[in-house]
């Protein structure tokens, strides 16, 4: 008969990778980890299970030497450092790891990739994204005053026009389409993106930008 942690383990598996779950067959790159941790670190938090295969059987790891690899990706190559927990899971003779990763109030936590650079990534369904430079100002202004009112200049106007007519806009195609320069466009996405006015949403592998129905509500 199954233990209690053996029925969590197994109902767990049982959801499938998603926004906040993610399989990993081992940990071989340990930079590869690091972006994972970011990701779930800057979204909603989330939970790795290593040595669980990406179809959900369990293959099982030495717990140890994953763990080890675990931590190297959270201390050497995540900024600021990631704090995680761990749980080991006994099944079918072998051993699972379940790294717990909480979201982070101050964001974004940043992955060093294998070019020495430092990116940040946010967890969209079951997949790391990189995020957009106006997702990185949003995050920026996070902890400044909003204010209350949104006042709009012609060029706010202007762009809000424009994506009535669209059905999504990546940053590219409205500073084509409306001949903003990015200096001037990303400022103002910023800030109807902060007034819940625009959102960000990743679709068919681009990061596209939408009016709201409802300003002011997610």
């Amino acid at each position: 008969m199954e233990t209690a942690d053996q029925k969590y383990l197994r109902a767990l598996i049982a959801e499938g990778e998603n926004q906040r779950l993610d399989f990993k067959f081992e940990i071989n790159d340990a930079r590869k980890i690091a972006r994972t941790l970011s990701a779930f670190s800057n979204t909603d938090g989330g939970r790795l299970l290593i040595g669980v295969k990406d179809n959900g059987r369990i293959r099982g790891v030495q717990s140890d030497e994953e763990y080890y690899m675990a931590e190297s990706a959270a201390t050497l190559y995540c900024k600021p450092e990631v704090h995680f927990k761990t749980r080991n899971h006994q099944v079918e003779g072998k051993s699972v790891l379940e790294i717990y990763i909480p979201p982070v109030a101050q964001k974004p936590v940043y992955a060093q990739d294998h070019n020495q650079r430092w990116l940040a990534y946010i967890r969209v369904a079951d997949e790391n994204i990189l995020a957009s430079i106006i997702q990185l100002e949003v995050w920026k202004e996070e902890h400044k005053a909003l204010g209350k009112l949104l006042e709009f200049t012609r060029s706010e106007e202007f762009l809000l026009r424009y994506l009535e007519k669209v059905s999504g806009a990546t940053l590219k195609s409205i500073q084509r389409d409306t001949g903003f320069r990015r200096k001037e466009l990303v400022p103002l996405l910023t800030k109807l993106v902060r007034f819940d006015v625009v959102e960000m949403k990743f679709r068919e592998g681009a990061n596209l930008f939408l009016l709201r129905d409802t300003p002011g509500e997610k």
